[in-house]
């Protein structure tokens, strides 16, 4: 229902070069809705201030979204360059939330993308998303318990870092085509104080694999992760799914994709698209989610 929802975050981001970043604030303002905003199934393109700036997002409500009972959230992340819509059709997140019942929320990066672990910008994304959770649950029916994020690139970047930046806000994220990696993933002591749990897909001929596979490695070791056997997946060329089970209850999956570049698995659209991937990352990340709300 609208009026205790869960929100989940699709990130996407480019995974690129390091960038300075802007430490986090998350509640250095009261975040207001505009008037008009009113809860309801369908499309929803809206505001919210932030740090002295307005921040627009686009908001899918599935039919059933009525006040009363609460819903799961999803925040989907574009990568940089990118927006919001353009992750909305590449994911395909919308129909997934019509079946299935649940909210899935499309932010915008400033001047197109987000300051996560490697870059972009120097804006406070952290507080922006901390803010738009803390909306979205008390507006529009998102369930606390079930609050997601994912994204793509620089969006999957972001979803590592708020996993650790907002603890306890969200149960689990799924970065596709991102990384744990940069300065501040750097330091050892950088890591998640409240159980989330991680499922990602990376690409054998994504030019940022190494990376991406250190930053697994970091963050399964400062979650105290233990090694996971890959088993294969049917579908496409030498695809694995590695099941890594963590400290606190968490788990930490990962899809690995021998012939996929950097791209988000199964989509069609959009320039990031894998069509032939031999698998449908968002269908994976929804039922991934599903089995994993917040632990109490």
């Amino acid at each position: 229902m609208c009026s205790a929802a869960l929100v989940t975050l699709l990130a996407a981001g480019c995974g690129g070069t390091d960038q300075p970043e802007s430490a986090p604030t998350v509640a250095a303002t009261t975040a207001v809705p505009k008037p008009e905003e009113k809860p309801g199934p369908g499309d929803h393109d809206l505001t919210l201030p932030w740090d002295g700036k307005q921040r627009d997002y686009t908001l899918h409500a599935p039919p059933g979204c009525t006040p009363g009972e609460p819903m799961p959230l999803v925040l989907a992340f574009h990568p940089y360059p990118g927006t919001g819509k353009g992750v909305r059709v590449t994911t395909g997140l919308d129909a997934l939330a019509d079946k299935h019942g649940f909210l899935v929320a499309y932010p915008n990066g400033l001047a197109g993308g987000f300051n996560a672990l490697v870059c972009c910008g120097n804006e406070d994304d952290v507080g922006f998303v901390g803010a738009l959770v803390e909306h979205l649950t008390k507006n529009w029916g998102g369930d606390p318990d079930r609050v997601y994020a994912t994204g793509i690139s620089n969006g999957a970047d972001l979803s590592f870092r708020i996993a650790i930046d907002l603890p306890g806000v969200f149960a689990a994220v799924a970065p596709v085509s991102g990384g744990f990696g940069g300065p501040r993933a750097a330091d050892p002591t950088y890591a998640p104080k409240e159980p989330v749990s991680v499922l990602t897909f990376i690409g054998g001929k994504d030019r940022f694999i190494g990376e991406f596979e250190a930053g697994i490695k970091n963050w399964q070791t400062r979650s105290a992760c233990k090694p996971g056997k890959a088993t294969s997946v049917k579908g496409g060329t030498g695809i694995t799914r590695t099941v890594a089970p963590c400290g606190k209850g968490g788990e930490f999956v990962t899809y690995r994709l021998p012939e996929q570049g950097h791209s988000w698995p199964g989509a069609t659209q959009g320039g990031l698209a894998a069509p032939d991937a031999g698998i449908n990352a968002s269908e994976l990340i929804w039922e991934f989610f599903q089995a994993h709300p917040r632990k109490s």
